[in-house]
């Protein structure tokens, strides 16, 4: 038995192959995903003129599926400010100080890596 990965457009197998025992049969692959492809770097988030110096970070990895806050709007020191689902859990991304949402860096359906801005407050 021999293991190999295999990436193909973008997606990435782990493929276990037998080898007959001379059979002359082509060997049979069993190919199943191991991980989702990377994301390519995105751009620098678009921040507000007013961004603010205050970070709302993810502190897992995930998708973002839902805005709580919206910029201007006044929020309290562990006020959800973005909803983030992994592993079919949703995660509030809480406001770490009382503030003012001054800018929100992602949209919903976004993928976030843990540490990731998500907004900012003043």
């Amino acid at each position: 038995m021999k293991n190999y990965t295999i990436t193909v457009n973008g997606s990435v197998y782990d493929v276990v192959v037998e080898e007959g025992a001379g059979s002359g049969a082509a060997p049979a692959a069993a190919p199943r995903p191991v991980a989702a492809p990377k994301a390519a770097p995105a751009a620098a988030p678009k921040a507000a003129a007013g961004a603010g110096s205050i970070k709302v970070e993810a502190g897992a990895a995930g998708k973002v599926f839902k805005l709580e806050a919206k910029v201007g709007q006044a929020v309290k020191k562990g006020d959800a400010v973005v909803i983030i689902e992994a592993m079919k859990m949703e995660i509030p991304v809480v406001a770490p100080e009382d503030g003012t949402v001054a800018s929100i860096d992602v949209a919903v359906g976004d993928s976030v890596e843990a540490g990731s801005t998500l907004a900012t407050l003043n």
